[in-house]
């Protein structure tokens, strides 16, 4: 009788401990916005990738996201924290717990709906090829230029497109920066990047400004994503509606040069 007891008793807790690691909140079985809120900060896993997430010359964090995730918070009465991730690995810190969200300019994906919660869709984006301005109409779509070299942030939506427009000659580096840098280096003949990143930072008033696009690779919307099953999701399209509905979030968008999805 004791060993049926027994038995029936690692039943239980086995079933309990499912549970609470399926129910995408704490290890007590609370939900993810009660686990945020309790502890008191939101951590947002993110790369330097302007205009969405950079550091002024102080190391102060700023940028689209960066503000937009900064206003959620203060209706959550939580602070947000900034952690800088490896964005290959974004969905492994996700699920360690050791960042909330990934706030970043997230392209939203099939592989990212397997791998996380995410929020309704808010800004508009494409994946763009940028090279030297001088060059730009030698290379008017992706056919012309399967002899260049590329540089592409793992991971990314940029990388998928590279392989899907067949590019062979492809370096893989940490983040969409580090992209950029490699064809203003002479590493690379081209780098594919957002069409944020790349209205932000190439072209006349810029560090980039002999560089720029022509040619897009694919449209895309960017998301926020959580762990699975995270009642954040629900709660920051809540917030969203709120910040559309009085202006902050089309203010930012005007200051950042970012379109919006409503």
């Amino acid at each position: 009788m004791k060993k049926v007891l027994c038995l029936l008793m690692a039943v239980i807790l086995m079933v309990c401990g499912l549970a609470a690691c399926g129910s995408g909140g704490d290890a007590d079985n609370t939900s993810d916005l009660a686990y945020i809120q309790n502890k008191g900060t939101l951590i947002v896993g993110v790369t330097v990738y302007e205009p969405m997430n950079y550091q002024t010359a102080d190391g102060k964090w700023t940028g689209f996201d960066t503000e937009y995730a900064e206003a959620v918070a203060e209706k959550l009465g939580v602070e947000a924290q900034f952690v800088i991730i490896d964005w290959d690995n974004k969905y492994t810190e996700l699920d360690a717990r050791s960042i909330d969200c990934i706030w970043n300019g997230m392209t939203i994906t099939e592989e990212g709906r397997l791998n996380a919660s995410i929020t309704d869709p808010y800004v508009e984006n494409a994946q763009v090829v940028v090279m030297a301005n001088d060059r730009l109409a030698d290379y008017p779509d992706a056919a012309s230029m399967q002899d260049l070299t590329f540089a592409v942030e793992t991971g990314s939506a940029g990388e998928k497109e590279a392989t899907n427009a067949g590019f062979k000659n492809v370096t893989v580096v940490a983040d969409q920066s580090s992209a950029l840098l490699e064809v203003a280096s002479g590493s690379a003949d081209a780098c594919i990047i957002d069409i944020t990143m790349a209205n932000s930072m190439t072209g006349e008033g810029t560090s980039y400004a002999n560089y720029g696009y022509s040619v897009k690779l694919s449209t895309e919307e960017y998301g926020i994503a959580f762990r699975q099953d995270s009642d954040m999701v629900a709660k920051v399209n809540e917030i969203t509606d709120e910040l559309l509905a009085d202006g902050t979030l089309d203010a930012l968008a005007e200051e950042y040069g970012l379109t919006l999805i409503k």
